[in-house]
């Protein structure tokens, strides 16, 4: 019997909006979508002064390789003094940001249009909330 690994690269849509690039992902962020997303992440965080938002609210899953992934991305924007901010309704995932230590971390919003438009450090919902 033969098996095949299957890896699926994880789905996303992505806009600009002025000069922010909007990043929506799709479904489960986990050890099979990780690299790919990563490497993806990386070329939008390459250049200096990066300005990426990651809409998860449609993730239906996410592992400690996704959250790796969200954590690398959110360094090289720093490191290249540029801005990273998650929009998220899930009450668990800001639980599991909270379970890993990494509240504060990461600027969240409930919708779209308010993590496109807020000013740096004006994030409405904290990982503890």
């Amino acid at each position: 019997m033969v098996e095949t690994l299957i890896t699926s690269a994880p789905r996303h849509t992505e806009r600009a909006v002025g000069g922010t690039t909007v990043v929506a992902l799709h479904g489960d962020i986990d050890i099979l979508t990780a690299s790919p997303l990563g490497a993806h992440l990386d070329d939008l965080t390459a250049a200096l002064h990066p300005d990426l938002v990651v809409d998860l609210r449609a993730v239906s899953f996410i592992d400690c390789a996704g959250l790796r992934v969200l954590c690398r991305a959110r360094n090289r924007t720093v490191e290249r003094h540029g801005r990273l901010r998650l929009v998220t309704g899930s009450g668990q995932f800001l639980r599991i940001l909270g379970g890993a230590g990494l509240d504060g971390v990461f600027e969240i919003y409930d919708r779209l249009s308010e993590a496109v438009a807020a000013v740096p450090g004006g994030a409405l919902t904290t990982a503890a909330g």
